[in-house]
């Protein structure tokens, strides 16, 4: 049986009403699904706060409470625990309860604005290659090994990571990767996690609905870094100013790398086409089927970190040359028409940048590159015209349409987005409110050899409005709608 006083192990702790020397069942901090015996924390969080729900929790059965404010009334035989921060006090406990599950496999996590996901399934493919038991924690699935489960968010809550890295310790997993954004690290999710690694990918406008400023949500994704141990190694992308930034006050071993600067894995593109990329990573050369610059460095990040963790070189080029493309990241398709279909979660201005620039550098320019284009609505509205304004500047014809536009009316985001075409790039743009339509009309509009770009909601297989989830996979429709063209 679980002790409370043994779980708080860690826990900066102000204040204790009653006994911690009692059982603890499980742990929630959603009062609905507390039973007997069980430990609530209550956490402030941006919709609802935890504290509003005591009563309830006592009511379901819970004979402890960790909360940042004591109630003013307290029950009699309940254990009240007062703390300065709840999330975090929960990371702590989460691992506690599980007995500390990431010391016992070997965890890196990867942050940055864009290539997350794609480094850390990446790294998950190919150490399964390697012949290793493997976990992922992603923005598109959770893997506990050969066993696959659904993801909610980019970083789950503390209390999920913990299970699932509980269960790969159960399943004998060795190796796990995982992303980690800034909402997580912000809210303390990755508190009290043991990491042997982290990679710093990029920074660039995102979040600035969640984070105040950008200086805010680069110094969020610095203080992983900053929590590292002198143990783990802290892997950064040097040909991004903030890289740097990054190592300033980590205890971690430092590894840089690099495209276009001296970094201790530097890469070089050698050919750059559909069918992939021929690198030479440091003095090898290696093809990869992945496409454009920024696969570049997401397969440099792969090959440190393989190395970091003791990988033999020979052995990880021939792994990298054998990876597949993650699903939803520059996942395409040609048809028998030869219309090249490419489907991304570009949703940043500088991730829709890299694909179009990469798609520019690999196409003759004989053929039109019609993209599909929108932005999610209740986030951040500042990049709208952003994304416009890259769009039209860098394809021969866009659609703005709807991408997942939540509580939000359509039209307004599209306008928002119109916003930043140039004048002399009206003529390339057209606005269709309707997803399906817009993608339909790509089709329509392309001939023999062109390009299409859906770009935004890549791997997600739905939409969002108003609340409801409708099914919509953005590569199966366009695979349809192709292949209706061929009849």
């Amino acid at each position: 049986m679980i002790v409370l006083k043994d779980i708080l192990y860690k826990v900066t702790i102000n204040a204790v009403v009653g006994s911690t020397n009692i059982d603890v069942i499980a742990v929630h901090f959603d009062s609905r699904k507390i039973k007997s015996g069980d430990l609530f924390v209550a956490i402030k969080g941006l919709v609802a706060d935890g504290h509003k729900f005591i009563d309830t929790a006592i009511k379901n059965g819970a004979k402890s409470i960790v909360c940042e404010v004591l109630p003013n009334h307290l029950a009699e035989g309940i254990t009240y625990v007062e703390v300065d921060n709840s999330s975090k006090a929960l990371a702590i406990i989460a691992s506690n309860y599980y007995d500390n599950p990431s010391e016992n496999l070997r965890l890196v996590g990867v942050t940055g604005t864009n290539g997350k996901t794609t480094v850390a399934s990446l790294l998950y493919q190919l150490f399964k290659k390697a012949g290793y038991k493997v976990g992922l924690l992603s923005t598109v699935k959770i893997m506990v090994d050969n066993t696959e489960y659904k993801a909610t968010h980019t970083t789950p809550d503390s209390l999920t990571i913990n299970t699932y890295l509980n269960e790969m310790n159960a399943a004998g997993v060795e190796f796990c990767f995982m992303e980690v954004s800034s909402h997580g690290i912000h809210q303390y999710r990755t508190e009290g996690l043991h990491f042997e690694g982290g990679i710093f990918t990029n920074l660039s406008h995102d979040h600035l609905d969640y984070h105040n400023s950008f200086a805010e949500y680069r110094d969020v994704k610095k203080k992983f870094f900053d929590e590292l141990s002198e143990k783990a190694f802290a892997l950064v992308n040097v040909d991004d100013k903030n890289g740097l930034v990054m190592l300033q006050n980590t205890k971690a071993r430092k590894y840089t790398y690099a495209l276009k600067q001296y970094a201790d894995y530097k890469s070089q593109i050698l050919e750059n086409q559909f069918g992939g990329l021929l690198l030479k990573v440091n003095d090898s050369e290696v093809w990869t089927r992945l496409i454009g610059n920024f696969n570049a460095y997401n397969v440099l990040a792969i090959y440190a970190t393989a190395e970091l963790l003791g990988l033999e070189k020979v052995e990880i080029l021939r792994l990298i040359s054998d990876l597949e493309s993650v699903s939803g990241r520059f996942q395409y398709l040609i048809s028998d028409e030869k219309i090249t279909a490419i489907v991304d979660y570009a949703h940043t201005p500088d991730a829709l940048k890299n694909v179009l620039e990469t798609i520019n550098s690999i196409r003759t320019k004989n053929e039109e590159l019609i993209t599909v284009v929108g932005c999610g609505g209740d986030r951040d509205k500042t990049k709208r015209p952003k994304m416009g304004h890259i769009a039209s500047a860098l394809s021969t014809k866009v659609i703005f349409t709807s991408d997942n536009p939540r509580s939000e009316v359509p039209e307004t985001i599209i306008e928002d987005i119109e916003k930043g075409v140039e004048p002399q790039n009206y003529k390339k743009t057209m606005s269709i409110t309707d997803r399906k339509q817009a993608i339909k009309t790509a089709c329509q509009l392309a001939q023999p050899n062109d390009i299409i770009l859906i770009a935004g909601k890549g791997h997600e297989t739905y939409q969002e409005i108003k609340g409801e989830r409708f099914d919509f996979d953005d590569f199966k429709i366009v695979q349809e709608f192709l292949k209706q063209l061929q009849k």
